[in-house]
């Protein structure tokens, strides 16, 4: 199983990016794919998550402004990020799951797989 998180940078305060992860090595649309982030000194935390059946849950102070988004055929999970703060800067990374239940996405020890993660810079 290897998670493969690309796409972070420098963003303007302001400004949009998105960041993508590559899956492979077990059967991509039947897993629950999420990302979290982590800031300096902060623990990691929720961001958004996509069941396996498309359901969607984001985290309160990205609701709006990011999307999540999968793509079966290309084993790939993405997270659009629009109208970027500077405290969205952290390193983002993406988990996988086929057993996790709806109560639990928001945790991160429901996941089993994580990716190496990409970091997001945003400058006010």
């Amino acid at each position: 199983v290897q998670l493969q998180a690309y796409g972070g940078g420098l963003v303007q305060a302001g400004g949009s990016r998105r960041i993508s992860c590559a899956a492979s090595g077990f059967t991509f649309n039947r897993y629950t794919m999420a990302w979290f982030r982590q800031a300096p000194g902060k623990e990691r935390e929720f961001v958004a998550v996509i069941r396996y059946n498309n359901h969607m849950i984001y985290e309160d102070s990205v609701k709006g402004r990011f999307t999540i988004s999968r793509d079966n055929t290309k084993n790939t999970v993405y997270l659009q990020m629009s109208s970027l703060k500077p405290e969205d800067t952290a390193v983002y990374y993406c988990a996988a799951s086929s057993t996790v239940i709806l109560s639990q996405v928001r945790s991160d020890s429901a996941y089993a797989y994580w990716g190496q993660g990409t970091q997001v810079t945003v400058s006010s």
